[in-house]
């Protein structure tokens, strides 16, 4: 029923991070349309702001504290809440911020609304973040917003230790609902005129262990989905990337030739220290398992540059090592030391200037082998899902292997899949494509 107090109240929502946030973020704020709350852009004015938050670097929480100040500049009368990754990890330090009313950790931030008080500002913030060995719960998302493509949570939490990593003291325990749950969630996504999902969680190979449940046993299932015309998985680490769940999506009609897998460094001795569970041998042969039954499959490999220890002999190693490694794009993060980690505490750590001339190498390499990747896949055929932004009179879609392309604005092609000849770079490093 729609709380009266609420009909015609506007609600904002800005969100920091992952995909996963996104998908969160979308079903609270249909949480909030059911109660009665108009959804305004976050740069208008609204009665209520929610922030919904990442941690995994201090960028992160920098990027919520001035989304704070942001919000006080522009309606220093409005209710401020905060939830997610930095609300349960450093709640106390987001209350210190003038103008916030309400902060909710991971147990919480899914009932936001029971904690509104009629949106009157308090004298003093009000915290809500539990230890986080209590949340045991799985609370369901997608996202609606891209009419094209939907973020369908699947799994959440982490059970890995990695030295450098804040999510499992963010997010907790590795949790899913059942494939089921989860087959009837995409059905619904399918009846709204979505083509394409996205599988998304924190570590989305871990999935099944609170059903006695697997990953492969999940993607065969949302295979069958009608409607659903396309599956992308997010990241997924490469010890939980088995040979069953290649050659599934290498034969499937639907899972999409496009793989995101998390290296974080290629020297033995740096992995090791991150904990990570497997060394560099292990990742070279998933690389070389995808392209030897998808020689057009996109491959995104995440890199951490600077982490405690790297000497310039270990960071050579890396660079070798991703230089001759066959994969399409590298996402580049800077180390960033978080409280409560192990690395924290860890001794040789490594200047900023350093970490800076390292990165800058590795973004170099990256765009060339995006460069690469994108020219060897031109005058092949294609399928584009097309999206509805609109640009200089051009839209812009996604190949199944992740080619970003363009063409001019047509408004009957947005959220249609038309097959393609990829033809040329354009002058912003997309495809230009030829209608077939």
């Amino acid at each position: 029923m729609v709380n009266s107090g609420h009909k015609g109240k506007k609600v904002a929502f800005h969100t920091l991070g992952c995909k996963l946030n996104f998908s969160e973020t979308s079903t609270i704020s249909r949480n909030f349309k059911e109660k009665g709350f108009d959804v305004v852009g976050f740069n208008s004015e609204a009665d209520i702001y929610v922030i919904n938050t990442c941690s995994v670097t201090e960028q992160a929480d920098k990027k919520c504290r001035q989304a704070i100040k942001k919000i006080q500049n522009q309606n220093s009368d409005a209710y401020i809440a905060v939830v997610g990754c930095y609300a349960q990890l450093k709640p106390e330090e987001i209350a210190q911020n003038l103008g916030v009313d309400l902060v909710l950790g991971t147990k919480e931030k899914f009932n936001i609304l029971d904690h509104l008080n009629n949106l009157q500002k308090n004298e003093s913030p009000q915290i809500y973040s539990c230890e986080i060995n209590e949340v045991d719960q799985f609370d369901s998302s997608h996202s609606e917003a891209d009419r094209t493509r939907s973020f369908l949570k699947v799994q959440d939490g982490c059970d890995y230790s990695c030295t450098y990593c804040t999510i499992p003291l963010a997010r907790g325990k590795s949790r899913n609902k059942e494939i089921s749950d989860l087959v009837y969630e995409a059905q619904k996504i399918a009846e709204s005129g979505i083509k394409e999902i996205i599988l998304t969680g924190v570590n989305i190979g871990d999935f099944g262990k609170s059903t006695s449940e697997s990953f492969f046993n999940l993607i065969v299932a949302l295979e069958k989905v009608e409607g659903i015309e396309r599956i992308r998985l997010s990241s997924i680490e490469p010890n939980l990337l088995k040979d069953e769940i290649i050659e599934f999506v290498s034969k499937s009609k639907k899972i999409l030739n496009h793989f995101h897998i998390p290296l974080q460094s290629g020297c033995n001795k740096i992995l090791e220290k991150m904990q990570r569970r497997y060394n560099r041998e292990l990742f070279k042969s998933r690389v070389g398992k995808i392209k030897q039954l998808m020689p057009d499959a996109f491959i995104g490999v995440d890199v951490i540059v600077g982490f405690p220890g790297e000497t310039d002999q270990d960071f050579n190693t890396t660079y070798q090592f991703l230089e001759e490694l066959d994969a399409s794009f590298y996402h580049v993060f800077s180390y960033s030391e978080r409280p409560n980690t192990k690395s924290a505490n860890f001794d040789d750590k490594i200047p900023k200037n350093i970490i800076a001339k390292r990165s800058k190498k590795l973004h170099s390499l990256a765009n060339n082998k995006q460069s690469a990747f994108y020219n060897k896949n031109i005058d092949n055929e294609a399928e584009v899902l097309f999206e509805a932004y609109n640009r200089n009179r051009l839209m812009f879609g996604f190949t199944s292997n992740y080619i970003k392309v363009e063409t001019e604005y047509d408004k009957s092609f947005v959220g249609k899949i038309k097959k393609v000849k990829l033809v040329s770079v354009s002058e912003s490093g997309n495809l230009n494509v030829k209608l077939r």
